[in-house]
């Protein structure tokens, strides 16, 4: 189905979003090593059989990818190259309407609408469990690899009996949250006991990443366990 959508003139939103998932196999929001071979090798067969040429943007694209193995794209590049229909806001449109996702959106400020297109898609790809809702671990993936902190976190992640034992440990003086003198000596100790993890240089970045989750500069333990719990703490804890 994606082959014959690639041989089409225009390419509509629906089919543009079942292109994407058809190479993207793996699922984890980019078209990337076999699988981007694979979508330019089939790209140019599509528009071969069709009678069409490769536009400029697609040459360029193969140019620059074709011998690059280790490369990969996301939604932002696959929509600059293939050609999309007029309709393409439309159904953005319509979609923003009807989302689950349509709170986030609004509150998003966007000073173009196929930035928010762009965005309505990735909400879709990044939603594994497909509950129109984006828990941290899944919004992780969203940000690219070298900035990707959260990605990080998900390999240091504690059981909650731990968690709440971290916790109250490092809320030296027993107030309920951590303010920042308290999570950058947590920070500091995580790093050295996960060094091949977490990097000591990059901890001013990570404590005002999480301090961005804060209320008031007060770090909470529930707003701390998004970060570090691998458990909803929120949830009764089993017997």
């Amino acid at each position: 189905m994606a082959n014959a959508y690639l041989q089409g003139v225009e390419i509509s939103a629906s089919q543009f979003l079942d292109i994407f998932h058809h190479y993207d196999n793996d699922g984890n929001g980019y078209i990337e090593g076999k699988e981007l071979q694979s979508f330019i090798k089939e790209l140019q067969q599509a528009r071969k059989q069709a009678g069409l040429e490769l536009t400029d943007q697609m040459k360029a694209f193969v140019q620059e990818y074709e011998k690059n193995t280790d490369a990969k794209i996301g939604i932002v590049e696959l929509v600059q190259i293939l050609p999309t229909e007029e309709n393409f806001l439309l159904f953005f449109r319509q979609q923003l309407k009807s989302s689950p996702y349509s709170i986030v959106l609004h509150i998003l400020f966007c000073r173009d609408l196929i930035c928010l297109f762009i965005f309505i898609f990735q909400l879709k790809i990044f939603d594994s469990n497909h509950d129109g809702k984006l828990c941290l671990a899944e919004m992780a993936r969203l940000l690219p690899d070298e900035e990707n902190f959260l990605l990080k976190f998900q390999n240091v992640k504690m059981v909650r009996r731990e968690f709440n034992k971290i916790f109250e440990l490092y809320d030296q003086d027993e107030n309920g949250y951590m303010d920042e003198n308290e999570l950058d000596a947590l920070l500091k100790d995580l790093c050295e006991k996960n060094k091949k993890v977490l990097e000591v240089n990059k901890i001013p970045t990570y404590k005002t990443a999480i301090m961005a989750l804060s209320d008031g500069g007060k770090l909470y333990r529930t707003e701390l366990a998004l970060v570090l719990c691998a458990e909803d703490i929120s949830a009764p804890a089993p017997l």
